[in-house]
């Protein structure tokens, strides 16, 4: 799948995290996190963006997620909608 325009999703209200993907130099993938628990979970944060990116077989692409406590399945949620909007991909939701 490839990133070919800007993707967001999320907020920045508690609980939750805004995800924006942008498309980015050939086979470059850049992660910028802003939390207030980053020293905490950076780790298991970039683990569950990794993953959904590495699942769209993404190699190119800029992710800036800013979060404020979200849970893991919130961030794979938000990451899943920014890639498909990004991407443009033709998604059947009732799959999902």
């Amino acid at each position: 799948m490839n990133i070919i325009k800007t993707g967001v999703a999320g907020t920045l209200e508690s609980s939750d995290i805004q995800i924006i993907i942008t498309e980015h130099e050939k086979d470059t993938i850049i992660i910028d996190l802003e939390s207030p628990v980053k020293h905490l979970f950076e780790e298991k944060i970039l683990e569950v963006i990794n993953g959904v990116l590495n699942q769209h077989q993404i190699t190119s692409a800029r992710v800036r997620a800013i979060d404020k406590g979200a849970l893991d399945c919130t961030i794979k949620a938000r990451m899943e909608t920014a890639v498909f909007r990004a991407s443009k991909a033709d998604v059947n939701w009732e799959v999902l």
